[in-house]
């Protein structure tokens, strides 16, 4: 069979889209529903986050390993193989009858899931010609962001209207009709026919790909709740992360056929665009993190209502998407993502100066503008990165692009936790101060909330006590807000910070296909 079969692109992209947004979905539709895990399956806070950590340190492991893997199954057998491994894994999810099996069931889910969007990406990649790359890119952006826009609001419509066990099952349609497109309108390219030839595995790079790649995600997860160096436990697994990445660049640079092809960042340009895309990821996964607990902890928003302020920035991402694809086809890319990141640091900056006043309003349209940024990073910044790919290295490529963004938005994540609960403390310690009986501002304040306490009817002698917990309640608030403002600004600056690198990635030439003008 030669590889030039002609299956319309337009075939293979829904093919192809269909597993990738159900591993997106899959990635944040748990977190609304943890609260309704924990009552049924009688676990604790710290314990039932490893429904979503067990995941991702699966998914972190798998996706650099994804073009090897390819290339040694054949990536059509490859990729049904993770289909219906995730759908069955699904299945279990929803069937778990506790804590410790449903954590197995989603490593399982999460290692099937690893490999989707990087051979998703590969085949997308392959089927366009260069100069409908953006395009095609577009198009698998307005999947991937459809993910994190309908995953939470989804997951807490059918946690709140069915059980949170249906948030797995809803996989199961997906998965076989995916499967059923796959087996008609997928087929393995000549070239990676070709290559399976008998050659040694690479057992060292695959264990220590594990270990260092499962260290980071633990420690990342628990490092604000162990309090980070202050726990041996996070000692050590930091010593052993930094031990078995060195090892890992060291076996994989001397072995013939490495598990994860480190020689690739000898490209300037994929090694930029790769860096580019971890702060992107550091920014996106740590802002969407903190827009709805803002909501939801200091304004008092439902989930429901958190997810309506998220919906329309996913929106103008989805609008603006093909937008810029059909741009990529004439204009620069590098200068699209430059205006991007600046519309992402502007967002942040204008959430920097959100209050406990603010209405709906107020909070939806710096959210609408990091959604045209996104739109404006997510579609050049893949495109150019991966243009100087050799087809055959092309799922090694995605892989660790993909895996990239996905330790980006863990360390953001991660940091944007820490700093929360640490400025928290910082602020309530100086807003404190002011709350003292020789300040007359306090002094008014005190006696008419005791008044408005005694005229509801509230015993003299808890008037004093009532009204004092009104007050720290009010301050714990703005030092919330205060400390949520903070880091609004550090993500701000992020999106800045990797402007320079804009210079290091090279204009895609496109000669092999034509068509893009220079």
């Amino acid at each position: 069979m030669s590889d030039d079969r002609t299956v319309n692109k337009w075939l293979i992209t829904i093919t192809v889209m269909l597993p990738a947004i159900m591993e997106i979905i899959d990635t944040s539709v748990a977190n609304v529903a943890l609260p309704h895990m924990q009552g049924s399956l009688n676990a604790g806070t710290d314990e039932v986050t490893w429904v979503l950590t067990s995941y991702l340190v699966a998914n972190a492991v798998v996706l650099p390993m994804t073009g090897w893997l390819s290339r040694v199954f054949g990536r059509k057998r490859f990729l049904m193989t993770c289909i219906a491994l995730f759908t069955v894994a699904s299945l279990l999810c929803g069937a778990a009858p506790n804590l410790a099996a449903l954590i197995f069931f989603r490593i399982l889910q999460g290692a099937a899931g690893g490999a989707l969007i990087p051979i998703s990406q590969a085949i997308m990649m392959e089927t366009f010609p260069p100069n409908q790359r953006g395009m095609a890119m577009a198009i698998f952006g307005v999947g991937a962001m459809f993910g994190p826009i309908v995953g939470p609001a989804l997951g807490g419509w059918i946690t709140d209207n069915m059980n949170w066990r249906w948030i797995f099952y809803i996989n199961l349609p997906i998965g076989i009709i995916a499967m059923i497109l796959c087996t008609f309108f997928i087929f393995d390219p000549g070239y990676l026919r070709q290559k399976i030839e008998s050659f040694k595995v690479d057992y060292w790079g695959l264990f220590l790909l594990v270990v260092s790649m499962g260290s980071l995600q633990v420690m990342l997860d628990k490092g604000q709740q162990e309090d980070w160096f202050n726990s041996p436990f996070i000692i050590g697994f930091f010593i052993t992360f930094i031990v078995s990445l060195v090892a890992l660049v060291w076996v994989e640079l001397t072995h013939a056929h490495p598990i994860v092809n480190l020689r690739l960042f000898k490209n300037v340009s994929f090694s930029a665009g790769n860096l580019i895309m971890f702060v992107v990821g550091f920014a996106l996964y740590s802002s969407i993190m903190l827009i709805p607990l803002f909501l939801q902890t200091l304004m008092g928003y439902s989930a429901t209502d958190a997810g309506m302020v998220m919906a329309p920035g996913g929106i103008a991402t989805l609008i603006t998407m093909p937008l810029v694809g059909a741009a990529l086809a004439k204009r620069d890319g590098r200068k699209i993502v430059f205006v991007g990141l600046l519309l992402g640091a502007t967002s942040m900056f204008i959430m920097q100066g959100l209050n406990l006043q603010g209405a709906f309003w107020n909070y939806t349209w710096p959210r609408i503008v990091l959604g045209f940024g996104l739109a404006m990073i997510f579609v050049p910044l893949t495109t150019v990165t991966l243009a100087s790919i050799s087809r055959s290295e092309m799922g090694n490529a995605t892989g660790l692009f993909s895996l990239l963004r996905n330790i980006g938005g863990s360390v953001g994540i991660a940091m944007a936790a820490t700093l929360l609960a640490r400025y928290q403390q910082l602020y309530q310690t100086t807003l404190v101060a002011n709350v003292n009986p020789y300040n007359p501002i306090w002094q008014m304040r005190f006696h008419d909330l005791k008044q408005a306490l005694a005229a509801k009817g509230i015993n003299a002698s808890q008037v004093d006590t009532a009204s004092l917990g009104m007050v720290y309640g009010s301050v714990r608030r703005q030092a919330g807000a205060l400390a949520f403002n903070h880091i609004f600004f550090i993500i701000g600056l992020a999106f800045l910070v990797v402007i320079p690198l804009l210079f290091l990635l090279k204009r895609p030439s496109n000669a092999e296909g034509g068509g893009m003008g220079h």
